[in-house]
């Protein structure tokens, strides 16, 4: 039976992983940029190799078994392409920096709500992105507590489709066709009646298929969502260890390097899976056509080849060449939306709560490696930490 560290290179079961994953990522750069495991799965850990194999033509998106969950991030050009361009119309720069007066609304709302005592998570990661997105899309305001379950169950899926988890699968399966018969709903009323929204623009793209449709509108809300959730919490978090909570609130002009120094530094997106699309040769190995890849992008992000002393947080640092958000074809389309929600509600929360402290020194993280976040951040307000 292949263990998880036959798997992975690492042991993600390890019950510091999660906390630190790291200290596992250094140890595996130690042994080289490219390593192949027991179940002849390559893993890439340098940021060089990281970056080809992230960016470079010659790999691309695992292939998806069913048709109808076929969106644009499961897709390669010239697929990709084609439905990625007609997404981006709706999905646009304008529309994104159109929506920076409500975002700080929302946050300033939520911050307003913060008790003395609070888990961070609940109380501004999680809602402020999910009501973004969701008024972005125009899904209805009293729907929006329906999706945390569907879309922890996608994010565990991404997962179980390297560990064959069959439970995890079977939950994965399942919050798809939760997706699919509310977006179903959704829509046609939308192609009924238009709201001005995203989801108005996207069934007005008559070059999208139903499925593709319906599978993108799912993306987007847990896309939309997801990331931002953990890069909020992870900033809050790597702020109060280095006793900088009250930084942006001196420094709100820092904010964009700030929110980069945090991808860098603990990004959400850990793991990037790719396939070979031809044979290609790395570093004097040749990883053959269909050969899985897995691109450590909490590794290359860690890199002391590219950045200085990169285990330490700084907050003067200029924005350097993190793999957060990929490269190329695949670069994260919400990416200017999630810098935009991270900086917004860092700046505010250091302004309303310079001294806010851990209440949790070690606090609890969702079971997920790909999109690794925490379960839940106690603060505090006022007073020391724990």
């Amino acid at each position: 039976m292949t263990t998880p560290r036959g798997m992975f290179g690492f042991d993600p079961s390890d019950p510091g992983f999660l906390p630190n994953p790291y200290p596992h990522y250094a140890k595996l750069r130690e042994q080289g940029p490219l390593l192949r495991t027991e179940v002849g799965m390559w893993i890439a850990t340098d940021h060089e190799t990281c970056m080809a194999v992230v960016r470079g033509h010659r790999f691309g998106r695992p292939p998806e078994t069913d048709p109808r969950n076929r969106s644009f991030p499961m897709m390669n050009p010239p697929e990709h392409t084609r439905l990625r361009a007609k997404v981006s119309r709706a999905f646009t720069p304008h529309m994104i920096e159109h929506m920076r007066p409500r975002i700080a609304e929302i946050t300033d709302e939520l911050i307003g709500d913060l008790k003395d005592e609070d888990d961070l998570v609940a109380a501004l990661a999680y809602p402020l992105p999910v009501r973004v997105i969701s008024e972005i899309l125009g899904v209805p305001p009293q729907d929006r507590e329906r999706f945390g379950g569907w879309s922890q169950a996608l994010a565990r899926g991404l997962d179980a489709e390297l560990t064959g988890s069959e439970q995890a699968l079977a939950e994965r399966d399942r919050a798809r066709e939760a997706f699919r018969g509310y977006f179903t709903e959704l829509l046609a009323e939308r192609r009924e009646r238009p709201a001005g929204d995203m989801l108005s623009t996207l069934v007005q793209l008559d070059e999208l298929t139903t499925d593709e449709l319906l599978t993108t509108s799912s993306d987007l809300l847990v896309a939309g969502h997801e990331t931002t959730v953990s890069l909020i919490g992870n900033g809050v978090l790597a702020l109060a260890r280095a006793g900088q909570s009250g930084y942006l609130a001196r420094h709100p002009e820092r904010a964009p390097a700030v929110v980069e120094e945090i991808l860098r530094y603990d990004p959400p997106i850990q793991l990037i899976p790719r396939v070979a699309l031809e044979d290609v040769e790395l570093h004097g190995q040749v990883l053959r056509a269909g050969e899985p890849v897995l691109a450590l992008v909490g590794s290359a992000n860690r890199d002391p080849e590219v950045f200085d002393d990169p285990d330490r947080l700084d907050l003067t640092r200029e924005p350097g060449r993190h793999l957060s958000f990929g490269l190329g074809v695949h670069y994260c389309l919400g990416a200017p939306l999630a810098r935009m929600e991270a900086a917004i509600a860092l700046t505010t929360l250091s302004a309303a709560a310079p001294d806010l402290a851990l209440a949790d020194p070690v606090p609890p993280y969702r079971e997920n490696l790909f999109l690794r976040g925490l379960a839940s951040l106690p603060v505090r307000r006022h007073g020391r930490a724990a």
